[in-house]
């Protein structure tokens, strides 16, 4: 294996409604994605078909009681809340207090980016169609994790592995690897701990929302790793990993290693290859320890008697992973592979000697030296107000307001993509995963499609009295290779059915 695999992200974007800091942020939220929706799609839109999901199913070997569970993790019930199914395969919807992009599955970790990067304009887009009808206030996005005032909400990555790859082994190599990995990928935070924060800056906006290193849950007593086993595929051949302690990245730097370095981590779990145990002592704790220090100096045990720094401990990692790819490819490996370990060495290389080496790739690096030089020219201590508002403006998704977009625009960040492709990303699918079938389907036949999902497409088709249900169980079928052609020469979403049916 290599960096490639069936992967995606999803995040909740932190909202606000101006004027009104006492506003209902589920309907703030609706008014968002309807908005999106009435702006942009012209005929009926699709439900989203929750029948095939098991939000309760854990990958220790049982099922969540209904009874017992959070109202959060039912997932699978439909709320009435505003959802829609976007042309590229992605979908956008409120989840509970927030606008959501799910982005649609992608094989790779540039893909990753790219599509992660349309879901910001998505929602730059869609907060702006909002403003415009009559009598609505401006609301305001931002991709971040934290209101500070305690309250946490998620940007999650997915992973598809093989099904046969024992739990307790993903469990036991990646809680160190994801204790580690926020040097590179933190977003950055002002304020240490939940409800009341200290003063101070650390790395991660996550950390100090986790509490358990394993668990079902996402929005309470968080767990490291999150056991869901909802693979939205076919169980017998995959489980999808549900990766829920990640920041909500803007630099295409840190997402593109954040999901290319944790692919590879994955394959060398799968090929029973990482031998050496790396496991961490008291991996909640030494999780926020990493995070409260962003000099990176911190020591953390692992449970063999050694100390490592947050950085040393990738180095571990990545050493691994450099033998993994040298021994099974060579010289043969793919670009992005080679890419990817490059760039993560170099990061991690630059971080042991100065983390402000990466302050044009990392977030958290980037968004710390602006608050370094804005503390330096006005004498602020870590506790002033204007901090948290740099912090926050930071997130802002608005081009003309956020101080992450300031950046891109003065070249003081790195770029792996062009605005072009990721303008293109908004309303077209990857062409190498399912995500292109559901996603064309929703263009050409919208009249249609009744309803959708990441496993199925479910057309209401004249002169048939039920609903036709077509299942895309595979992730890697319903390609633009498989389906292209087929797609192409259907100008019916019933010339569709019955070729695929043979009826």
């Amino acid at each position: 294996m290599s960096v490639r695999r069936v992967m995606g992200t999803e995040v909740e974007y932190g909202i606000s409604v101006a004027g009104q800091p006492q506003a209902n942020p589920m309907v703030a939220s609706s008014q968002v994605v309807n908005a999106y929706a009435t702006s942009t799609l012209k005929a009926r839109r699709a439900r989203w078909d929750f029948e095939e999901e098991s939000p309760l199913r854990d990958a220790r070997g049982f099922d969540m009681s209904r009874q017992v569970a959070d109202p959060s993790q039912l997932t699978d019930e439909d709320l009435g809340l505003a959802n829609v199914i976007l042309t590229n395969g992605a979908r956008l919807y409120v989840d509970h207090a927030h606008p959501e992009f799910s982005c649609p599955e992608v094989t790779n970790p540039l893909d990753a980016v790219r599509w992660d990067k349309a879901g910001e304009q998505v929602m730059l887009d869609a907060s702006r169609a909002a403003a415009r009808l009559p009598g609505n206030p401006q609301i305001h996005l931002y991709k971040n994790n934290t209101d500070n005032k305690g309250v946490s909400y998620g940007a999650h990555e997915n992973y598809l592995m093989r099904r046969s790859t024992a739990f307790a082994d993903i469990v036991k190599h990646l809680i160190p690897f994801f204790v580690s990995r926020q040097v590179f990928a933190g977003a950055g935070r002002v304020g240490i701990g939940q409800e009341r924060p200290k003063h101070g800056f650390q790395i991660s906006q996550r950390a100090d929302f986790f509490e358990v290193e394993v668990g079902l849950e996402t929005t309470l007593k968080r767990p490291i790793i999150n056991t869901r086993d909802e693979p939205h595929a076919d169980p017998e051949k995959y489980r999808r990993l549900h990766v829920i302690l990640g920041d909500a990245n803007l630099a295409e730097v840190s997402t593109y290693l954040k999901v290319g370095s944790t692919s590879l981590v994955l394959a060398m779990i799968e090929d029973g290859y990482i031998t050496r145990d790396l496991s961490v002592d008291g991996p909640v704790s030494a999780l926020r320890a990493v995070s409260h220090d962003p000099t990176l100096k911190t020591l953390i045990t692992l449970k063999d008697g050694r100390k490592l720094t947050g950085v040393q401990l990738q180095m571990e990692y990545l050493d691994l992973a450099k033998k993994f790819v040298e021994e099974r490819y060579g010289s043969d490996a793919d670009y992005q592979t080679k890419n990817v370990l490059e760039r993560w060495e170099s990061v991690l290389d630059r971080l042991e000697r100065d983390p402000m080496e990466c302050a044009t790739e990392l977030d958290w690096v980037a968004k710390y030296k602006l608050l370094l030089g804005y503390r330096d020219r006005d004498g602020l201590e870590w506790d002033d107000p204007k901090l948290h508002l740099i912090d926050l403006q930071y997130a802002d998704i608005r081009p003309e307001k956020g101080l992450y977009q300031r950046l891109v625009r003065s070249g003081r960040i790195e770029r792996l993509l062009t605005d072009d492709l990721v303008e293109k990303a908004m309303h077209e699918p990857p062409t190498d995963t399912r995500a292109y079938f559901r996603g064309r389907c929703l263009e050409k036949y919208s009249e249609n499609v009744a309803a959708a999902s990441w496993d199925s497409v479910i057309f209401d088709l004249p002169g048939r009295e039920s609903l036709q249900r077509v299942p895309t169980i595979d992730p890697l079928r319903g390609t633009k290779k498989h389906v292209g052609g087929l797609l192409d020469s259907s100008e019916t979403a019933v010339d569709l059915f019955n070729r695929l049916t043979g009826s």
